[in-house]
């Protein structure tokens, strides 16, 4: 288990990703990242706790950057060696012997196409520098979680809902709808939190969110 967490933002703010990924400490107490950049007048920033499970080195530290992509991941591919010979028989030199890699390398491949030859439990954020967008990606039965809150002018995301309040600047109200599902099922249904504003992706979905000088726009499938 680790912790993903990170940041799309046109707006100034002194809380630091740092915040965010002290909260996920548990989920990955042997090692800690961030990574940070700019594009079109956004800073991009994204976070990591890591627990290590398959690349035992530093080479698989996080967030790992292949090319012009950055990615945090949480979970396990498990094809990762099938995908692995698939990529240097195109050529691809790797550099760690971890699953992470699969996802960037994989990415600029056979872009967005790539999330659907991942077979395993996994949620993840990548940075395609070369097309100025972030990707969040969660696995076919949503076994590894991800919350995210989006408004236009920031994308906050995390493993857990106390990663996204970290980022932002006051907590949300109560969602009185989210409220009453839980009190009417004992869960609250996809793609509500009990947070106003904050919602979960949804299992097997992937989430774009573009940069532009104009501003941030997403979409979701």
């Amino acid at each position: 288990m680790c912790g993903i967490t990170g940041r799309v933002s046109r707006t100034t703010t002194a809380v630091s990703i740092e915040a965010a990924v002290a909260q996920l400490m548990h989920r990955g107490p042997e090692e800690q990242g961030h990574w940070s950049s700019r594009a079109c007048g956004a800073a991009i920033e994204l976070g990591h706790a890591r627990l290590r499970i398959i690349d035992l080195t530093p080479g698989g530290h996080q967030p790992m950057t292949r090319g012009n992509r950055t990615v945090v991941f949480n979970g396990e591919i498990y094809n990762f060696r099938e995908l692995r010979r698939d990529l240097e028989g195109d050529g691809c030199i790797f550099s760690s012997s971890s699953d992470t890699e699969i996802i960037p390398l994989a990415y600029a491949r056979w872009g967005i196409e790539s999330i659907s030859r991942l077979h395993g439990m996994f949620a993840f954020a990548l940075w395609d520098g070369d097309n100025h967008e972030l990707i969040l990606a969660r696995d076919r039965l949503g076994e590894k979680p991800l919350f995210y809150f989006f408004n236009g002018n920031s994308l906050v995301f995390g493993s857990e809902i106390k990663a996204v309040l970290a980022l932002l600047p006051q907590t949300p109200e109560i969602d009185p709808e989210a409220l009453n599902d839980y009190l009417t099922y004992l869960y609250i249904p996809y793609p509500k939190t009990i947070f106003r504003g904050i919602m979960q992706l949804p299992p097997a979905t992937w989430m774009r969110v573009s940069v532009s000088p104009d501003g941030l726009k997403s979409e979701t499938h």
